[in-house]
């Protein structure tokens, strides 16, 4: 069964608290044979706590399965794409090299590449998939976008991103400031902005004390 279309998957970077129910969750997916297909990204660990899941945005033209020369890797009607395919994958690591977004991972030990497949057991007849059903942030939902509008106003969903000149849709959406300029997220942009550290944090809430005390 597909996916219904009603229902799409959406990653809240800011709402991440880093617990890791996500990741301990992922192993639970019976197509992963235990093994966890999300991660945990430190944003920039050297200034920051903060946390971003890194899960399978699945790519309207998915280039892990353009660039695998055994086409192992397989994008269903419904848009999900799926890890490689036992049979065929040859442990490359063309797929590896070629995600923008560092999804694929290959498991050595079984010479095969796993990635996120979005619980398609469960999310094709209308089930969160694992990491939504535990997130306790909802940093990772699972639902409709009239949902995630009356749920998050001041957000919105996009799934458009660039990297260079490269602009690549997905099935997965991000959410971002509603008062965003663009729907775009550019990716290689945002590898120069600064970092939100504790420091500028202090710095804001300083300025809010001091405005109380006035």
């Amino acid at each position: 069964m597909p996916v219904p279309d009603t229902l799409e998957f959406f990653i809240d970077p800011g709402r991440c608290i880093g617990c890791q129910a996500c990741v301990q969750a992922c192993t639970e997916c019976s197509t992963h044979k235990g093994q966890s297909m999300i991660q945990l990204d430190y944003v920039d660990r050297s200034r920051s706590t903060q946390t971003v899941p890194v899960v399978c945005l699945h790519c309207d033209t998915p280039t892990c399965a353009e660039v695998c020369p055994a086409d192992a890797i397989k994008r269903t009607p419904d848009g999900v794409v799926q890890s490689a395919r036992k049979p065929r994958c040859i442990a490359c690591n063309n797929c590896v090299l070629a995600c923008p977004f560092g999804v694929p991972k290959m498991q050595t030990e079984m010479h095969l590449m796993m990635k996120c497949d979005m619980c398609y057991d469960r999310t094709s007849v209308g089930l969160k998939p694992w990491c939504a059903s535990v997130c306790p942030s909802q940093a990772l939902a699972f639902g409709t976008r009239e949902e995630m509008a009356r749920l998050r106003p001041r957000a919105k969903p996009v799934n458009t991103f660039q990297f260079g000149q490269q602009m690549i849709r997905t099935k997965v959406s991000m959410m971002v400031p509603r008062d965003a300029a663009t729907d775009i997220v550019d990716v290689t942009a945002a590898m120069y902005e600064p970092t939100v550290s504790h420091t500028m944090l202090d710095e804001v809430f300083d300025q809010d004390r001091d405005e109380v005390d006035a």
